[in-house]
């Protein structure tokens, strides 16, 4: 198996290199070769490489039958400035899927508006994170087959029993970037994702208000809400559910998972696939 390694967001530091190099180690042990591309590391302010650039990188790897899947390893608030450059008809007929997360929540989705493909949203980086050991064991359950346990989340119901529909969402605040563009996904009958890593009282309640405003509770089938890390560290009165409860019906499925996220134990999701969500159920892929 060949991964491309990609950086659409903010390039990676280059004291990160050492960190990049243990992680494509770890990989190779796993059968996994790895393949960077040129523009990782940041040369210029946050950007490793222009738009135009970067996107290259991307649309180099789709092309490349050898690259079965892309691993994004970055995160920021660069990853919109390439979806302009994409060949969408290129990732339509493509089988690779694309992992990554938080800004690239907006690639994520937009994969999705734009070719209908499934995409993970997770960061391959968690494998040389502070849960390390337990990452690497997941994923590489994952690709003997041995086990779904990267996939499978535990959750509870805040609110209904019962949510279906498919995957949308992500980062908070990265996903209200493709507001009022091309590759907003359509949200009816949607499970919304919905989780971030900064962010307190008035940046999470200032985005469930657009939200709000672009009608998006009335028309998504639930919410699915992952961990907000500052918002949750900070221990305010209102947790981002009371937030929530502001905007939605009291009978809009409301359904919190604390393995979703940025935490480095954080588990993968399918952006873009149909969930089952049962009160007393486990999410397992299928």
């Amino acid at each position: 198996m060949i991964v491309g390694l990609a950086a659409c967001s903010d390039g990676q530091l280059k004291e990160w290199e050492q960190q990049n190099n243990e992680l494509c180690r770890i990989m190779e042990g796993m059968g996994i070769e790895t393949v960077m591309a040129k523009h990782i590391y940041a040369k210029q302010d946050a950007f490793s490489g222009t738009d135009a650039e970067r996107a290259e990188d991307l649309m180099r790897f789709y092309r490349d039958d050898s690259v079965d899947a892309i691993y994004d390893i970055s995160g920021g608030d660069l990853a919109n400035g390439v979806l302009k450059y994409l060949d969408w008809d290129i990732i339509a007929k493509s089988n690779k899927t694309y992992w990554g997360y938080s800004d690239l929540t907006t690639i994520l989705n937009a994969i999705y508006t734009r070719t209908g493909q499934e995409s993970v949203l997770y960061q391959v980086k968690n494998l040389v994170y502070a849960k390390g050991e337990l990452q690497q064991k997941r994923f590489a359950d994952y690709l003997s087959g041995k086990s779904n346990d990267l996939f499978d989340l535990n959750y509870e119901f805040l609110q209904g029993t019962y949510l279906e529909g498919i995957v949308v969402g992500g980062n908070i605040r990265c996903l209200l970037k493709l507001a009022g563009t091309e590759f907003w996904p359509d949200m009816t009958g949607k499970i919304l994702l919905l989780e971030s890593y900064g962010g307190e009282t008035g940046g999470i309640a200032t985005a469930m208000n657009q939200l709000d405003l672009m009608g998006v509770f009335d028309q998504v089938a639930g919410v699915l809400l992952g961990t907000f890390s500052k918002y949750e560290e900070a221990a305010l009165s209102l947790s981002v559910f009371d937030l929530l409860k502001m905007h939605i019906s009291d009978t809009l499925p409301v359904v919190k998972t604390t393995e979703i996220g940025h935490g480095a134990d954080s588990k993968a999701l399918v952006i873009g696939r149909n969930m089952k969500l049962k009160k007393g159920d486990l999410w397992q892929i299928h």
